[in-house]
């Protein structure tokens, strides 16, 4: 069984026990979350395509660890004007084993 969910504004296939890597949720590690845009679910032969949300179904998962993700340079350059800026970025992340798929 897997699902297709939308959350942090990108999509992810997931299906049991997968870990995934999402942006930032407002939740502590050891908690449950659970994710209600699921765009598609099903089995190999039989799949359900939501219009855009498939109706009752929902992907629950547990937060394993809050973290920051790799540094992304930033650098800036106008040439022969003697004007350079380099910063850093780093997002926040948060780690999720999924537990379950309903639907």
């Amino acid at each position: 069984m897997f699902a297709v969910i939308k959350t942090g504004g990108k999509q992810y296939k997931v299906a049991k026990d997968d870990i995934i890597v999402v942006e930032k949720l407002d939740a502590e590690e050891g908690k449950k979350v659970t994710f209600g845009d699921v765009l598609m679910h099903g089995k190999a032969g039989d799949v359900t395509v939501g219009e855009p949300l498939v109706d009752g179904a929902s992907v629950t998962g547990e937060v394993v660890e809050q973290r920051k993700g790799a540094k992304v340079l930033v650098f800036k350059k106008k040439r022969r004007q003697n004007y350079r800026r380099k910063r850093g970025h780093r997002q926040l992340e948060t780690v999720v084993r999924i537990t379950g798929i309903k639907g």
